[in-house]
């Protein structure tokens, strides 16, 4: 499967590892419409665990395009209160990769 950043296939490998089912950006919700119905922005989130029926926004951008990210994360909140979005951002990732003593993306050291 081919993701867009490497710490969304460092993250389905945890996932995979605990034998969650997970499915890789299943849907882009709406946030912008026009009244003709042509969608001018979308969010999709990185990930969907069915089993929870949550889905998961891996946000390990840098922290001076996080606040564009939030944004539209908030859009999506208001938009669609009853779906359940977990956010990771990058210290959350980089905790979860340390649980599982693997090093973030890019960096050295660390199992792979």
């Amino acid at each position: 499967m081919k993701f867009a950043h490497e710490s969304e296939r460092e993250f389905a490998r945890i996932l995979d590892f605990y034998g969650i089912r997970w499915e890789y950006e299943p849907r882009a919700f709406p946030l912008e419409v026009e009244p003709d119905g042509r969608v001018l922005e979308s969010f999709s989130p990185d990930f969907y665990l069915p089993d929870f029926d949550l889905y998961i926004e891996l946000t390990t951008l840098k922290q001076s395009l996080v606040t564009r990210k939030n944004r539209k994360i908030r859009r999506f909140r208001e938009r669609y209160p009853h779906i359940r979005l977990k956010i990771f951002y990058g210290r959350n990732y980089r905790s979860l990769l340390a649980k599982y003593g693997l090093s973030p993306a890019g960096a050295r050291g660390g199992r792979r």
